[in-house]
Order: C-alpha cells, then sequence, then structure tokens
C-alpha cells in the first residue's frame, strides 16, 4: 500500500471510531463503513447484508441500487457469495462472476446485469458470532491482493464490534431493567402476604400461596396482584 492507500486507511480507521460515541446511530455507521470501504479499495459498489436476529437476513446499507439489488436477489434466493459468507463466517472471493457457472444461478445473472464483474464478501464477525456480510462489487474482473483482504476483514471486524458493543448494552439495560422490576416487585408481594396473612389470619406462605393461585388461575402477573391486594382494589 503507498503512503496515499496508508492515509486513506488511517482516516477511515479514525471515522469509525469517532463514529462509535455514547448513542451512537448503527445505520449511519454501516453506511459509512460501505462509503469508506468502496473508496479505499476502488469498489464500484458495496453493500451489507445484516442477520435480524431470528435467521432472517436484511441488506441494511449501500452505496448505490446496483449492489443492493444483486444482494436482495441473493436474499430471495437463499444462496450465494454474500449469503455464504455469513452463515459460513469467512470471506468469499470472486475474481470473474462469469465463471462462477451453475453455482448461484440468480447471483450469476443478477450481478452480471448490472455490469458487475467480481466481487468479495467478507463476514461481520467477531469469534463465534456472525452477524452479516460485507460486500464488495467491481466492473472489472480482478482479486483482491492479500493486504487489501485483510484490510477489508479489519474494517468489517470494528463494525461488528460496535454493533455487538451497541446491543450488549441494550441488553444490559434491559436487564437491569427486568432485575429493577423484579426487585420492585418482591417488596409490592411481601406487603400483599401481609395483608392476605393479616386478614385470613394465615401463615405468610400460606398468604403467598393464596397469591400466586388467584394470579394464574386469572393469568394476571403476580405483582399486578400484589399491588392491587396493598391498593385494596382486590381483596382474596
Amino acid at each position: 500500500m503507498t503512503k496515499t492507500r496508508e492515509g486513506q486507511l488511517v482516516e477511515t480507521f479514525v471515522t469509525l471510531a469517532d463514529t462509535l460515541v455514547a448513542d451512537y446511530d448503527v445505520v449511519d455507521l454501516l453506511h459509512t463503513l460501505v462509503e469508506k470501504c468502496a473508496a479505499l479499495l476502488e469498489a464500484s459498489a458495496a453493500g451489507i447484508i445484516l442477520s435480524a436476529g431470528d435467521g432472517a437476513l436484511e441488506v441494511v446499507a449501500s452505496t448505490n441500487e446496483r449492489s443492493r439489488l444483486v444482494e436482495i436477489l441473493q436474499l430471495r434466493a437463499g444462496s450465494g457469495p454474500c449469503v455464504e459468507s455469513f452463515t459460513t463466517g469467512r470471506a468469499v472471493a470472486i475474481a470473474d462472476i462469469e465463471l462462477t457457472g451453475d453455482k448461484w444461478p440468480k447471483f450469476r445473472s443478477g450481478a452480471l446485469a448490472q455490469g458487475f464483474a467480481s466481487m468479495h464478501a467478507v463476514p461481520l464477525r467477531l469469534r463465534d458470532t456472525t452477524i452479516g456480510s460485507l460486500n464488495l462489487f467491481w466492473d472489472r474482473t480482478g482479486g483482491l491482493s492479500t493486504g487489501d483482504t485483510n484490510t477489508v476483514q479489519a474494517l468489517a471486524d470494528v463494525a461488528t464490534i460496535g454493533i455487538l458493543q451497541e446491543r450488549a448494552i441494550r441488553e444490559s439495560d434491559i436487564v437491569r431493567q427486568q432485575l429493577q422490576h423484579a426487585l420492585s416487585s418482591r417488596v409490592l408481594i411481601e406487603q400483599a402476604k401481609g395483608v392476605v396473612a393479616y386478614t385470613h389470619g394465615v401463615h405468610m406462605g400460606d398468604a403467598f400461596d393464596k397469591i400466586r393461585e388467584y394470579a394464574r388461575n386469572n393469568g394476571l402477573p403476580l405483582a399486578d396482584v400484589a399491588e392491587r391486594i396493598v391498593n385494596r382494589a382486590l381483596t382474596l
């Protein structure tokens, strides 16, 4: 790589790092990634497919409509280099799309129709977790050098870390909310047990059994029943 390319690469990493701030926009991060990769590697187009978490894949970013159409074709067919990179967690390089034969017929015809002659797909992967693939397309035949291949994967890795970090933060917030809800609910339930125990002259354990039985029989959350008992909106 020349100094100019090195400078562009450093700038790209800095841009991606700057994007990873608090409350950053994941979609903006992915669009930045495809734009920077296309410019850095002189690709005709670039795009990203991402897993929705349920096994379904979606096109979430693209530099132009040409790459988006080719990626959508693969998703509809359930096969193609972009999909294979995601499912295997490995890079897929195609130096000449016309020579792929019958392996991915819909991808081949769609890509050629859009004027693409070669492509390279790398997984968005962190250790054993693969969440999508970054896909580059060229109007010329030929492959990437080892250095450029490593560059693309490194950029994809940075984006993956950012996405998984954001997901972890979001999920940890949900866990914290659930824990806080459980703790708050426990206070209500203890209060409700006291009310029922006093009203019926039973032990706290028996009072809890009455509350839980009512909740189950009526398909209600235990905390909701407890709150109603404490607020005197419900008498067992």
